[in-house]
């Protein structure tokens, strides 16, 4: 058996999906100390809307953090804060654990985490984001929008 071929063995004993056992042993990092916790938790409890994000909402620094500025401003809001995560790689590897979401950038409204570009993408065109946003008071109904018909 070729040890580099084969990612897992099979056995009696042991389930198919079971990782074969190396000599190194597995090191856990933790990123997000009790600190940055206490930050991030405060951020997202003081701002409407906040993003996790490369760059900041006047120079995205990727097209997936630029694609959530866009839909927030398409979307109406202008009032929203960013935190830049390639100024600390603390925060950039504390936020994805906080969340437990891989990627960047990740969206709050309203201290509730809601995704990252793809989400925030697919929640606009369906109109979930529309209707979030006016049910948390981030962006208030238009007054021909009320709910009234026009006799």
């Amino acid at each position: 058996m070729n040890p580099s071929r084969n990612l897992f063995r099979l056995s009696s004993r042991v389930t198919a999906f079971s990782p074969i056992r190396t000599q190194a042993p597995i090191v856990w990092r933790r990123n997000l100390s009790d600190e940055l916790k206490s930050k991030i938790d405060k951020a997202v409890k003081e701002h409407d809307v906040l993003v996790f994000m490369k760059g900041n909402k006047e120079a995205p620094q990727c097209g997936f953090s630029r694609a959530v500025v866009q839909v927030l401003q398409i979307q109406g809001v202008q009032d929203f804060k960013t935190v830049n995560v390639l100024a600390d790689d603390e925060v950039r590897a504390g936020i994805k654990e906080y969340t437990s979401w891989p990627t960047i950038p990740q969206v709050f409204v309203k201290g509730e985490f809601v995704g990252g570009c793809d989400i925030m993408i697919n929640m606009h065109q369906s109109g979930e984001l529309d209707q979030l946003l006016r049910d948390k008071g981030v962006i208030k109904a238009e007054q021909g929008e009320q709910g009234t018909e026009a006799a």
